[in-house]
């Protein structure tokens, strides 16, 4: 069985965390009429004829937690247990299912919902389910 984890209960960061996913989304749909979807923001840094507000983009996302540790002296602690092998097999059936999805979390999750979109909740609930189905089975199998 895998071990459980306990995770520290940030309620403040997570808020200003959130607070900052939604205004990205916002200042992306009002500037850009664009939806604030990882996967095709970084698809369409790769070839799309708008890559320079993309790249800047994932530019941001990368540059975000170098920020953090120079403003807090240094990155929050995180664990990942688990092995690799597994994990770039999730992240590949990750791509896949977005790629499958029209959408990622970000695009079906923060901006679809909020447009109430009925594609995107569908989505939200057959990724939320899944991944409650993976926990579940992982935690009562003996893990992987």
């Amino acid at each position: 069985m895998l071990p459980i984890v306990p995770t520290d209960f940030t309620p403040w960061a997570s808020l200003a965390g959130g607070i900052l996913i939604g205004l990205s989304a916002v200042m992306v749909m009002a500037a850009l009429g664009r939806i604030a979807g990882i996967l095709g923001i970084t698809a369409g840094a790769a070839t799309g004829p708008d890559r320079d507000w993309r790249i800047a983009f994932v530019g941001g996302l990368l540059a975000a937690p170098l920020l953090w540790a120079l403003v807090t002296g240094g990155f929050p602690a995180q664990v990942v247990g688990g092995n690799l092998p597994w994990m770039a097999v999730s992240g590949l059936l990750v791509g896949i299912g977005t790629s499958l999805g029209s959408g990622c979390t970000s695009g079906h999750g923060v901006c679809g919902l909020a447009r109430l979109s009925g594609r995107s909740l569908a989505a939200v609930v057959t990724f939320m389910a899944f991944a409650a189905l993976t926990v579940f089975v992982l935690r009562h199998s003996g893990g992987v």
